[in-house]
């Protein structure tokens, strides 16, 4: 009959009092961190979802009075909004897809000592880094591409970002060799070993780079400014920056549009929409999708940031 083993519980380290000062200041320091990072975006929503005669004169702080979200189906009945949202959401989808793809292409390529010329195309790629012609000679080539009021002009610019390949290449270069050399001797092309065995193992180095590219493309709204005149083309967050500098008129128009009766002088104050309202709406409508979007690649933006990062 086997003996069994007894198993003696670890003794539990005895914290000293310096220790334990530490821990409560740090924990301390980090909620309050967290809850000054959090207070703006929770001020936003119950403001919104508040009474907007309240809200516009400022008697909103901290709990929401006279709840309500009309605002919010107001906002999506502007002229223009959806338009803007499926452009925005467009051009982060495509946009992301192609740094993503572009990224991982040339991380891998820049990685094979076999590749001709690659200390030089590399270093000629990492040189645009620190320089750059400058915005004149920007929208020169832009124009001449023809590309200004074209949806590409949100995608083409931004596919290769030096950055995100040196990140993939790093990240390449840390996995053993021997895993490419045994596809190859099995017979794998180089294109096999790209996509059966490299860019699986780069998941969480191009989950950090869909981060970057997705919220790069989904606040970005001056290459609007630049290229675009064409209304139906005009992002979102561009479309926002236009109704905060145009709220009073917005708020005007929603409630003349919503009131052709006789009783248009009797409209409720805690739902009339201020130009309070129209800011703050379209604020929370424009930060959400990608506040919500953020956490589900969380757990593979340190991971990708730091394995490629140390090659030992």
């Amino acid at each position: 009959m086997a003996k069994e083993k007894l198993v003696v519980p670890a003794k539990k380290k005895k914290q000293r009092p310096g220790d334990i000062v530490f821990h409560i200041c740090n924990y301390t320091f980090f909620i309050l961190f967290t809850i000054m990072c959090a207070f703006p975006f929770y001020y936003l929503i119950i403001n919104t979802i508040s009474n907007n005669d309240l809200s516009s004169r400022g008697l909103i702080n901290l709990i929401p009075k006279g709840i309500h979200f009309k605002n919010y189906i107001e906002v999506f009945k502007i002229d223009g909004f959806l338009r803007s949202l499926w452009v925005s959401v467009a051009r982060t989808v495509i946009g992301t897809c192609c740094t993503v793809f572009a990224s991982a292409l040339l991380g891998f390529v820049f990685s094979q000592k076999k590749m001709w010329g690659r200390k030089f195309w590399y270093r000629f790629m990492v040189v645009t880094m620190y320089f750059s012609a400058g915005l004149i000679p920007m929208y020169i080539i832009i124009l001449n591409l023809k590309l200004t009021n074209n949806f590409w002009v949100y995608i083409i610019p931004a596919i290769v970002q030096p950055f995100n390949v040196i990140l993939v290449k790093t990240f390449i270069e840390s996995l053993p060799a021997s895993l490419q050399e045994a596809a190859e001797i099995d017979g794998a092309g180089v294109l096999s070993v790209f996509f059966k065995i490299v860019l699986p193992l780069t998941t969480p180095s191009l989950a950090t780079i869909a981060i970057f590219s997705a919220v790069g493309q989904w606040n970005s709204f001056q290459d609007t400014m630049l290229y675009i005149t064409d209304k139906s083309l005009y992002s979102l967050q561009y479309r926002v920056y236009t109704y905060i500098n145009q709220a009073n008129s917005i708020a005007m128009a929603i409630k003349n549009s919503g009131t052709g009766t006789s009783n248009s002088a009797l409209i409720d104050l805690a739902t009339k929409q201020t130009p309070t309202s129209i800011r703050m709406s379209v604020t929370v409508v424009t930060v959400l999708p990608i506040l919500f979007i953020y956490p589900m690649f969380q757990k593979h933006f340190v991971k990708g940031m730091m394995i490629g990062a140390v090659k030992g």
